[in-house]
C-alpha cells in the first residue's frame, strides 16, 4: 500500500524496493523467465501504470525497469481487475472493472516491439483471466461476474466462443495443469466448473462461498467461507446463531476424493511455492502444507489412505483404486500389487480376459511364472499366448518363455501370428532368444520360419542342419556355404563336405575348387570382385572325395595347375590316384596315356623333399618306370643294377654300369660277379665287362680267374685276350720296375761314395756367386755342404733355419714327409694289429681306424639276383671281400 514491492526467499529474510509512489495493485511472476509484471499507482486520480521488471538485471542496486505504460488504453478511467502474462513473452491481458479488457501483443519487455489494443468490452467486472497454449493456437479465457468466454489471440480478429452465462468472483478462477488438459477452472457458490476453449467440461458441486480458487500439482484448492446454522437448543433463544469459518479443502478431481481439508481465520492468500502450498492468514502467519509421498501416506496413523485402498479392494473397486495410486504417485511396486490383486480378482470369476490384461500390466515386477501357472490349460493358450507377447516385447523374457510363447502358435496353427513374432526388421528389435526359438520351430516342424530366423540372425550352423538332415535341400545349402564368409564357409565345408559331395558331387567339386583357389562370396553379382580373395588349405578337404575318385582327380588336377603352390599332399594323392587308375586299367591306349601322366608328374618335381613317399607309391603299384626314374634321380645305382639283374636283363645291367660306372666303379666288378654266376651263354656281355674292367684296372687279373671259375660255360677263350693283355701290362711295368730299380741303386751308391767323401776328405767351396741374389760373394758368407754358397745377409733374409740351406729345403722337406709317413702308416698298422688281439670289442677298434682311413675303400655287395644263386653266395662274397682286401693293402 505504500508503493514497496517485496521479496521473500526461503530463508524468509524480506528485501524490498520502491516500485510506485503511491501503491502497488496487482503482481505477476512468470514461471519460466525472471520477468515480473506489476500494475501500480504513481500520482492520484485513475491512472494506473504497467511496469515490466528484469530481475536479473540492477539499476542502482533495485531491478531493472524495462518497460513502462499505462494500463489504460483510452480517456476513460477504470480500476484494474487482474491481470495475466503468456510465457512466451508475447501476450499480456489486462481486465478491468468496466468490464473491459486490453491485450497487449508482442514483446511485452519493449514499447516499439508490442501495441496494445481492446479485446474486449462488456458490462460487468472482469474477475479472471487465462493463457491457454495448444499447439500454435493461443487462447484466452475471459470470466466475469455473469459469464465465461474464450478468445483465440493467436490468429485475426481474435475469435470468440460464449462458454457460460454465469461467473464468479476475483480469485476464484484457475487454470489446471496437464493432468486435467488445461481446463479452466470456475469456482462459483454452487458449483465448481471446467472449461475447454469451446466448450463447458464437467462440473464439481462443492458447498460454499468460494474466496480463493487454486491449482496445486493436480489438487484443486478451495477457500469458501460456510455458514452453518447451530442446531436449536432448550437452553438458547429461538433466533437461529450462524457462524462464518473459513475452511481450505484440497479436492483430487481425478479420483474424486479429499485429500485435505482445515479451518483456517480470515484468509488472505493461498500461495504455491518451492514445491509446497501457502496460506496466509490476516493475523501474520504463514502455514506451510507439505504433500507427504505415497509410502507415508500409507504408513501414517491414522492410514487413512490405506484403510481407503483396502475399502477399495473390498467393494472390488480396484478401477477408482488404480487411479487413486496413480494421483497418489503411488511407485511401480505399489501400483503392480493393485494390478495383480485384480487380475486375480478377474480370474476367480472367470473373466480371463481381463485378468490377463491386468496381469500384463505387473510385467516388470511380478514373476511371470505366476500368471504363466494360472493359464497352462489348453483352453487359456490365447490368453497365455497373449501374456507372452507382451513379455517378448518388453524385453524380459527368457528362453524357456521363448520356447513356451513358440509352442502355443505351433499348437494354434497361427502362422500369421509366428510370422509376425519372428520377422522383425533388425536385430535390435528381436526381443527373444533366436536359438531356442530356432529349435522349438526345427522341433515343430516349421522348417521355414527356422530357416528364416537362422538365415536373417547369421545362424549358419542351425541353417545347414535344417537344410541337410531335414529338408533334404542339398543345392540350397551349398548355394548357403558359397554366400558365406571365407572362415565360416571353410568350416561348414569340412564339417558337411562328405554330405553334400555323396549327393551333389559336381557342384560341390566346383565350390571347393573356388574355396581353395580364390574364394569371394557369391552376393549374387554385388561383390566385391577387384578385393583380394581367400584361400584354405586343399590338402585338408582330399578326405571329403574319399567315395568320388573322379571328383577327386578333377579337383587335384585343378590345384597343381591354378596352383602350382599347393601343399605337398595334394601331389602325394595325385600321384597315388594316377598309378592306382593306371594299375587297374585294360585298355592298353588309355593305360599309356595314364603311364605318361604319371612319369609327367614324377618329373615335376615336386618329390624331391618327399622321394621316399613317391618311391613307395610306385613299388606298392608296381611301377618300374617310376621306380627307376626315382633310383636314378636319387643316384641309386646299386638299386638299378640290382633290378635289373632281378629280371635278368643282361643289357640293361651293362648299360648301367656304362651310364654309371664312372660314378661308383664297383658296379663294373659286381656285374662281372653277376655274369659269373650266370649258367647261361653270357660270353658277350662278360667280355664287355672284363674289358672295362681292364681299361681301368678295377681287379686283381687272379681274382677275375677265380670269379669266372664257377661259371661252367665260360672258356678259357673268354678271358684269353684279357689275360694276355694283363700279362703284357704286367711284363712292361716288370721292366720299368727292373729299370728303376738299377737306377736307384746307382743312385744309392752315389749318394753314399759321397757321404763318404764328406766324412773323411775336406771339401772345398770354390763358388765365387751367391746361390740366391747371384752376385759375386763377399765376406761374410755362408757355405753348405751341398755346394751352395750365400751372402750372409742374403742367408738371413731367405732362410727358415740356420741349418738348412734355402735352395735344397724344399726337396729335402718332401723326402722327410714321405719318410715320416712311411713311418706313421707302419706303425699304425701295427697298433691297428695289436688292439684288434687285445680287445674285447673287436668290432669298435675297427670302426675306430675305419675313420682314421686305415680302410681306403668299401663296396656295398647285394644279395644274389635270383633264388637259382643262392648256394653259391657264400663263395662269392669271400672273393668278393678278398678282392678288396688286397686292393687295401
Amino acid at each position: 500500500m505504500e508503493g514497496q514491492i517485496w521479496f521473500l526467499p526461503r530463508s524468509l529474510q524480506l528485501t524490498g524496493f520502491q516500485a510506485y509512489k503511491l501503491r502497488v495493485t496487482h503482481l505477476y511472476q512468470l514461471k519460466q523467465h525472471n520477468i515480473l509484471a506489476s500494475v501500480g499507482e504513481d500520482e492520484e486520480g485513475i491512472n494506473p501504470l504497467v511496469k515490466i521488471w528484469n530481475l536479473e538485471k540492477r539499476d542502482g542496486g533495485n531491478p531493472l525497469c524495462t518497460r513502462i505504460f499505462p494500463a489504460i488504453p483510452g480517456t476513460e478511467p477504470t480500476v484494474v481487475s487482474c491481470l495475466t502474462v503468456h510465457e512466451n513473452l508475447n501476450f499480456m491481458a489486462i481486465g478491468f472493472t468496466d468490464g473491459s479488457v486490453t491485450l497487449n501483443k508482442g514483446d511485452i519487455t519493449r514499447d516499439r516491439h508490442s501495441k496494445t489494443q481492446i479485446l474486449h468490452k462488456g458490462s460487468y467486472p472482469v474477475t479472471g483471466l487465462a493463457f491457454r497454449q495448444a499447439g500454435k493456437t493461443t487462447h484466452l479465457f475471459v470470466v466475469t461476474t455473469e459469464n465465461v468466454q474464450s478468445y483465440i489471440v493467436s490468429g485475426k480478429d481474435y475469435p470468440r466462443v460464449e462458454l457460460d452465462t454465469h461467473g464468479c468472483g476475483l480469485r476464484c478462477s484457475a487454470l489446471s495443469d496437464p493432468s486435467q488438459d488445461l481446463q479452466f477452472i470456475v469456482a462459483g457458490d454452487e458449483c465448481v466448473y471446467l472449461y475447454q476453449p469451446d466448450e463447458r467440461g464437467p462440473c464439481f458441486a462443492f458447498e460454499g462461498h468460494k474466496l480463493i480458487a487454486h491449482w496445486f500439482r493436480g489438487y484443486l484448492v478451495i477457500v469458501s467461507r460456510d455458514r452453518k446454522v447451530s442446531p436449536k437448543s432448550e437452553f438458547t433463544s429461538r433466533d437461529s446463531q450462524s457462524s462464518d469459518k473459513q475452511i481450505l479443502n484440497i479436492y483430487d478431481l481425478c479420483n474424486k476424493f479429499i485429500a485435505y481439508s482445515a479451518v483456517f481465520e480470515d484468509v488472505v492468500d493461498v500461495l504455491a511455492e518451492w514445491g509446497s502450498l501457502y496460506v496466509l492468514t490476516r493475523d501474520g502467519r504463514v502455514h506451510a502444507l507439505q504433500e507427504k509421498d505415497t509410502q507415508t501416506k500409507l504408513e501414517a496413523r491414522p492410514p487413512a489412505l490405506l484403510s481407503l485402498f483396502r475399502m477399495l479392494f473390498k467393494k472390488n473397486l480396484f478401477e477408482m483404486a488404480i487411479n487413486l495410486a496413480k494421483s497418489q504417485h503411488l511407485d511401480s511396486d505399489g501400483l503392480a500389487q493393485i494390478f495383480m490383486q485384480y487380475g486375480d480378482h478377474l480370474y476367480s470369476k472367470g473373466n480371463h480376459d481381463g485378468a490377463v490384461q491386468q496381469y500384463i500390466r505387473t510385467i516388470g515386477k511380478l514373476e511371470p511364472s505366476y500368471v504363466i501357472r494360472k493359464f497352462l490349460d489348453a483352453q487359456r493358450i490365447h490368453n497365455l499366448t497373449a501374456y507372452l507377447q507382451t513379455l517378448h516385447r518388453q524385453s524380459l523374457a527368457n528362453a524357456d518363455h521363448t520356447t513356451l510363447l513358440l509352442n502355443c502358435y505351433t499348437k494354434l496353427k497361427d502362422s500369421s501370428k509366428l510370422e509376425e513374432f519372428i520377422k522383425t526388421k533388425s536385430e535390435s528389435e528381436v526381443h527373444f532368444d533366436v536359438e531356442t526359438a530356432i529349435k522349438v520351430l526345427r522341433q515343430a516342424g516349421y522348417y521355414s520360419h527356422a530357416l528364416y530366423l537362422a538365415e536373417n540372425h547369421a545362424h549358419h550352423e542351425w541353417y545347414l542342419k535344417i537344410q541337410l538332415e531335414d529338408i533334404k535341400n542339398y543345392q540350397e545349402a551349398l548355394r548357403y556355404i558359397g554366400k558365406l564368409p571365407f572362415e565360416q564357409a571353410e568350416s561348414n565345408m569340412k564339417r558337411y563336405g562328405k554330405i553334400l559331395m555323396h549327393h551333389i558331387p559336381e557342384q560341390t567339386t566346383q565350390l571347393l575348387k573356388g574355396l581353395c583357389t580364390d574364394y569371394r562370396p557369391s552376393l549374387e553379382g554385388r561383390g566385391d570382385r577387384e578385393a583380394p580373395g581367400c584361400r584354405a588349405n586343399s590338402e585338408e578337404f582330399i578326405p571329403i572325395f574319399a567315395n568320388n575318385p573322379r571328383e577327386l582327380k578333377a579337383f587335384l588336377e585343378h590345384m597343381s595347375e591354378v596352383q602350382p603352390d599347393s601343399p605337398q599332399g595334394i601331389y602325394d594323392t595325385l600321384l597315388e590316384l594316377r598309378l592306382q587308375n593306371w594299375a587297374h586299367e585294360e585298355d592298353p591306349q588309355v593305360k599309356e596315356k595314364l603311364h605318361a601322366e604319371a612319369i609327367s608328374l614324377l618329373k615335376s618335381g615336386r618329390f624331391c623333399d618327399v622321394f621316399d613317399k613317391a618311391l613307395v607309391l610306385c613299388q606298392m603299384h608296381d611301377f618300374q618306370d617310376g621306380v627307376l626314374y626315382l633310383y636314378e634321380q636319387g643316384k641309386l645305382f646299386q638299386q638299378i643294377m640290382h633290378y635289373h639283374m632281378q629280371h635278368e636283363q643282361y643289357r640293361q645291367v651293362v648299360a648301367v654300369c656304362e651310364r654309371h660306372g664312372e660314378q661308383e666303379p664297383s658296379l663294373w666288378e659286381q656285374a662281372l660277379s653277376y655274369f659269373a654266376r650266370k649258367e647261361e651263354d653270357c660270353k658277350e656281355y662278360v667280355a664287355a665287362v672284363l674289358k672295362h674292367i681292364e681299361s681301368k684296372n678295377l681287379m686283381p687279373p687272379l681274382l677275375v680267374v677265380q670269379t669266372l671259375a664257377h661259371n661252367s660255360t665260360a672258356t678259357l677263350s673268354v678271358i684269353r685276350d684279357y689275360l694276355v693283355q694283363k700279362l703284357q701290362k704286367q711284363s712292361q711295368q716288370i721292366a720299368q720296375d727292373e729299370l728303376r730299380v738299377r737306377r736307384y741303386r746307382e743312385e744309392t751308391t752315389r749318394i753314399r761314395q759321397e757321404i763318404q767323401e764328406l766324412k773323411a776328405s775336406p771339401k772345398i767351396f770354390q763358388k765365387t756367386k751367391c746361390s740366391i741374389c747371384n752376385s759375386a760373394l763377399e765376406l761374410p758368407s755362408v757355405h753348405f755342404l751341398c755346394g751352395h754358397s750365400f751372402h750372409q745377409h742374403c742367408f738371413e733374409s731367405y732362410s727358415e733355419s740356420d741349418a738348412d740351406c734355402p735352395t735344397c729345403l724344399p726337396e729335402n722337406r718332401k723326402v722327410m714327409d714321405m719318410i715320416r709317413a712311411q713311418e706313421q702308416k707302419r706303425d699304425l698298422h701295427d697298433q691297428f694289429q695289436h688292439q684288434l688281439k687285445c680287445s674285447n670289442d673287436s668290432f669298435s677298434v675297427i670302426a675306430d681306424y675305419f675313420g682314421r682311413g686305415v680302410f681306403n675303400k668299401l663296396t656295398l655287395l647285394t644279395d644274389p639276383p635270383t633264388a637259382r644263386l643262392t648256394a653259391s653266395l657264400e663263395a662269392g662274397l669271400q672273393r668278393d671281400l678278398l678282392m678288396h682286401a688286397r686292393r687295401g693293402t
